[in-house]
């Protein structure tokens, strides 16, 4: 076998050859003179708000929403009254939801989150006492409320949620 020494390739279709070298040897590439664009890094509470909102939607279960597409809110028939109810929480499953019963409990979950937000806010050395009390009040009791309510939606959900065994 022979060494090719120079550092041109071997093309084994002329024709191949014929449409790579001919349309270069008749144009040249223009020069241009581009400019990088200016990128600016957003704010920080842009930042925030994004991660918010995608937690959000996360916890809410958007992605179920929509591959399922369940109904928005459900119905049941009273039994006394014959007339229909609407239910918010779709009782007995769990790996099920109506779409208002995911966006409320992920409302409850982002309520939370910013207590526990809040709360930070209250370390801060550099505030008034009075700015800090207010932060760390309305943090304690964002996530005081997002946890009860949390709970009553799972009790809502699966009636016999952390109650007691009896065994008759």
């Amino acid at each position: 076998m022979a060494s090719q020494t120079d550092s041109t390739p071997i093309y084994v279709d002329p024709i191949f050859h014929i449409l790579k070298i001919i349309p270069f040897s008749v144009l040249r590439p223009p020069r241009l003179r581009l400019k990088l664009p200016n990128l600016t890094l957003p704010s920080p509470m842009t930042v925030f708000a994004l991660v918010l909102l995608t937690y959000f939607m996360v916890v809410s279960g958007i992605v179920y929403d929509v591959i399922v597409e369940p109904p928005g809110i459900g119905s049941t028939q009273d039994p006394a009254t014959g007339s229909v109810r609407p239910v918010v929480f779709l009782p007995g499953r769990v790996n099920g939801q109506y779409i208002i019963e995911g966006l409320s409990s992920g409302f409850m979950f982002v309520l939370g989150g910013i207590g526990i937000v809040l709360m930070d806010l209250a370390l801060d050395k550099n505030r008034a006492k009075s700015v800090k009390v207010s932060y760390a009040s309305a943090g304690i009791s964002s996530l005081i409320i997002a946890y009860v309510m949390s709970m009553l939606f799972i009790r809502i959900k699966i009636p016999a949620y952390l109650s007691e065994l009896v065994i008759r």
